[in-house]
């Protein structure tokens, strides 16, 4: 049986891998990594806002002395 015949397997081995050690490398040269995203910057859109800040601020619950 030639798979018994273990003088043969490092020459067998040692090539194969060499070769899937140039291969890995090739791969990873070839792959293009890209940029981290650059920071952009916000712009604040102002809204219509439906209450006004004064009532917000006098009848806010937190504002409210406590009940006893």
């Amino acid at each position: 049986m030639p798979q018994l015949n273990t003088t043969v397997w490092p020459t067998m081995i040692a090539p194969m891998l060499l070769t899937l050690f140039l291969i890995t490398q090739l791969k990873v040269l070839n792959t293009n990594y890209h940029l981290p995203p650059l920071p952009k910057t916000m712009k604040m859109k102002n809204f219509c806002k439906p209450w006004e800040p004064k009532w917000t601020k006098i009848y806010s619950l937190h504002s409210l002395p406590p009940q006893s």
